[in-house]
């Protein structure tokens, strides 16, 4: 084992933010994907397409992914896999035919009803787990922390 000798070195990647992020965003979407994934074999990526296409209605993939911040490639694989699944079609915009809409079709749109409501029992879960005040607390820092990385 290769340990580094330094007296002003006292670092450790437990006390990290970014690491402490992470290991807190996976131990708290666990239990949230698991129920994606065995309710409607869903992955990540789909969910999210599934929830903006929900949200905030029909839209193009270069549309998606500046609404979602997520990559062109992890977008149109999520598509293809939501396409199969029947939850999502395509249609050619008539104004620029290289460009098409997304829109939920109704196993979509049950779909993202039913994890929209399951969502909501889940972050009450962790409210509850938390406190009110220090959910709120963390709800703040994150946002800050998300701004500041948009700088």
């Amino acid at each position: 084992m290769l340990m580094q000798e330094s007296d002003d070195v006292d670092f450790d990647i437990r006390e990290f933010t970014p690491y402490m992020l992470n290991v807190a965003a996976e131990a708290t979407s666990d239990g949230f994907s698991r129920y994606y994934r065995e309710n409607y074999g869903m992955t990540r990526t789909e969910w999210r397409v599934l929830f903006h296409l929900g949200r905030y209605g029909n839209m193009s993939a270069k549309e998606l992914g500046q609404q979602s911040k997520l990559h062109k490639t992890k977008i149109s694989r999520a598509v293809a896999g939501l396409e199969e699944k029947d939850f999502l079609t395509r249609e050619q915009r008539p104004e620029d035919r290289r460009s098409e809409t997304l829109i939920l079709k109704p196993d979509g749109i049950a779909a993202y009803s039913s994890l929209i409501n399951y969502a909501e029992e889940f972050e009450n879960q962790l409210a509850r787990a938390l406190g009110v005040r220090d959910a709120r607390a963390l709800k703040r820092a994150l946002a800050k922390l998300v701004a500041s990385g948009r700088r």
